[in-house]
């Protein structure tokens, strides 16, 4: 791991943890921090020996959103103006990092202390499960700074909290503590501060241990379950159940279930 990364990889058997890493602005995104998590996403998303993915921010803060100070893209000089499109484009690819997280085929864990707002919030509500420490804030921030949103904050909280609250979050953004946002659905658990690390690891260790071809499609039937109609994600379930019954992961489960032991998965 390098320390001086603004995206810090940490590997522990199956599990990777990346850390954005300028605790000084608590984690703000700039263009080379977003630079560095796309490509540090692009290249987990690919390493089919890694089981689960855990994102989360150095210092006391998970993600304070884009930086006001230096913006994630120059600024465009009008709406019809010539930059306008070139920087519309560069936008849209910093947010592919939420795309990735949450399309890769893997289980992706937002690890949350401190504040969550704008872009970071939306980092997190793109990971597949959301572990939040009893002192963490979350806020959609966008409208408190005259922006309309970013990163798929609109996309993902509709889908996880219902489009009124969603509507409700995004024009009033007003902060949420930890268990506010545990009891509208939009994290999964709270923990105590001093705890966060260990349940959290515990969690993606249980998931990236796990028979990880079968994790891959069960995230993808989950992701057009979000989408589509019955007919699609019955088509999707028959079809992915049946790649999965015939996996070295399945054979082993079985066996473990007759010889009444804990299975070993392989990622086969």
């Amino acid at each position: 791991m390098n320390e001086s990364s603004l995206v810090q990889i940490r590997r522990d058997g199956a599990v990777v943890t990346l850390i954005l890493n300028r605790p000084e602005a608590l984690n703000a995104l700039n263009v080379p921090l977003v630079a560095e998590l796309r490509r540090a996403l692009e290249q987990v998303a690919m390493d089919a020996s890694v089981g689960a993915v855990v994102l989360t921010g150095a210092g006391r803060g998970f993600c304070s959103g884009g930086d006001l100070r230096e913006g994630a893209a120059a600024k465009p000089t009008s709406a019809g103006g010539r930059e306008f499109e070139p920087w519309a484009d560069n936008l849209r690819a910093a947010m592919e990092c939420s795309h990735i997280l949450h399309q890769m085929p893997k289980p992706t864990i937002a690890m949350m202390r401190g504040p969550a707002a704008g872009a970071g919030l939306a980092l997190a509500t793109a990971c597949d499960l959301r572990i939040a420490a009893e002192d963490a804030t979350l806020t959609t921030a966008f409208a408190r700074v005259g922006l309309s949103g970013d990163f798929g904050i609109t996309w993902f909280l509709t889908r996880l909290v219902g489009t009124a609250k969603a509507r409700e979050l995004m024009y009033l953004s007003e902060k949420l503590d930890a268990a506010e946002a545990l009891r509208i659905g939009l994290v999964n658990r709270v923990v105590p501060v001093e705890q966060l690390e260990a349940v959290t690891l515990e969690i993606a260790r249980k998931i990236g241990d796990g028979p990880r071809v079968t994790n891959r499609y069960i995230k993808r039937n989950l992701n057009v379950a979000e989408a589509g109609d019955l007919a699609d994600s019955l088509d999707l379930e028959a079809h992915h159940l049946t790649l999965t019954r015939m996996t070295e992961d399945h054979r082993e489960a079985v066996s473990a279930f007759h010889e009444k032991r804990p299975p070993v998965f392989k990622g086969r």
